[in-house]
């Protein structure tokens, strides 16, 4: 979804180089991947995969079902309470945002998983990606100084944190839908666009809120 999500961003000049340097990878990828679409290369040596074209209706469809899993999610931590443990992103982290949803459909819904072996290796490769997915997200775990007497070095664990197991959790229904979309008898050609436009509306739905209730700031 997005890398860091909901925890804090530092005031350094290094989340906005980090931010740019992100967007300007999703770029040149996503040029690549346009001419692999353009020119229908997509079973091609070395093609990007997912780089075919999709039906319209196909692109709402995905929308909408990622809307309605934001809308969920947004309700669900206003009926426990923990919207109030929301945290405050910089507005530049915005095009980390935008970036992710195209790197991270590249990766997971792209290349993680497993296609040529039957429909249940496909749905277990779906549901084990979709907790690594999940997982990834530094929720349950976050980096900090390197604590010499622990043995997970600079990784401090969040386990009792409500928070952070709703929000990995959300993060694993939602990988689950990008990669329903992708692979759904109304996407007969497997094309990431509507995952793409799903992962992007749900980023950009999550900024909106966050801006919405004073968790973004532009310093």
């Amino acid at each position: 979804m997005m890398p860091l999500g909901q925890q804090e961003i530092s005031g350094s000049q290094d989340g906005l180089f980090g931010s740019l340097a992100l967007l300007a990878c999703a770029i040149f990828l996503s040029k690549l991947w346009l001419n692999d679409l353009r020119g229908n290369s997509s079973k091609a040596e070395g093609a990007l995969p997912g780089a075919t074209p999709c039906s319209p209706a196909t692109i709402r469809i995905a929308v909408l079902g990622a809307l309605i899993l934001l809308a969920l999610e947004t309700a669900g931590e206003k009926v426990t309470g923990l919207d109030k443990a929301q945290s405050t992103i910089q507005a530049h982290f915005l095009l980390a945002m935008i970036a992710a949803s195209f790197l991270e459909e590249l990766v997971f819904r792209g290349y993680l998983c497993i296609q040529d072996r039957g429909q249940k290796m496909l749905v277990t490769s779906t549901v084990g990606f979709s907790i690594v997915f999940a997982l990834a997200h530094p929720y349950l775990w976050t980096f900090q100084k390197v604590d010499t007497g622990s043995w997970l070095g600079g990784v401090a664990l969040h386990l009792d944190s409500s928070k952070a197991w709703f929000t990995t959790i959300a993060l694993f229904l939602k990988s689950l839908w990008f990669y329903r979309v992708r692979f759904a008898s109304w996407n007969p050609r497997h094309s990431l666009l509507p995952c793409m436009a799903a992962h992007l509306s749900i980023n950009l739905g999550a900024f909106v809120i966050k801006a919405v209730q004073g968790h973004v700031t532009l310093s």
